[in-house]
C-alpha cells in the first residue's frame, strides 16, 4: 500500500484546506484510513479517522466540529476538510492506513504511511 498525501499550505486563521491523500491498493475499499499529525517539536497526534466504508469516523477533541473526514472509494482517496484552522492545527499532516480491524487512535497500530504535507496557520 502507497499513500500520498498533498492539499497542505500557508492559510490565515480561520480559514480553511483540504487535504487529500492517494492510496494504491485494490483493496483499497477495506482500509481503514487516518489522519495524524506532527507540530513542531511535539510527537505525532492522531487528528481523525474512518471506517472502509465511511459510515463510522472518529475525531481528536480538538478538531471536533471544525475537521471532517471522508473518503471515496471509487476513487482511493481520502480527505480532510479542515475549517477554522487555528494556529495550534500547524503540523505535517500524515494519512495511514490499516488493512484490517476496526479505528485506532495509536499510530502503531497503522501498518502504512504516506510522507507528510505540511499545514501552516498563521496571519
Amino acid at each position: 500500500v502507497q499513500l500520498q498525501a498533498s492539499g497542505g499550505g500557508l492559510v490565515q486563521p480561520g480559514g480553511s484546506l483540504r487535504l487529500s491523500c492517494a492510496a494504491s491498493g485494490r483493496t483499497f475499499s477495506t482500509y481503514v484510513l487516518a489522519w495524524f499529525r506532527r507540530a513542531p517539536r511535539k510527537e505525532r497526534d492522531f487528528v481523525s479517522a474512518i471506517d472502509w466504508s465511511g459510515g463510522s469516523t472518529f475525531y481528536v477533541d480538538s478538531v471536533k466540529g471544525r475537521f471532517t473526514i471522508s473518503r471515496d472509494n471509487a476513487e482511493n482517496t481520502v480527505y480532510l476538510q479542515m475549517n477554522s484552522l487555528k494556529p495550534e492545527d500547524t503540523a505535517v499532516y500524515y494519512c495511514a492506513a490499516r488493512t484490517m480491524g476496526g479505528l485506532r487512535t495509536r499510530g502503531s497500530e497503522y501498518a502504512y504511511w504516506g510522507q507528510g504535507t505540511q499545514v501552516t496557520v498563521s496571519s
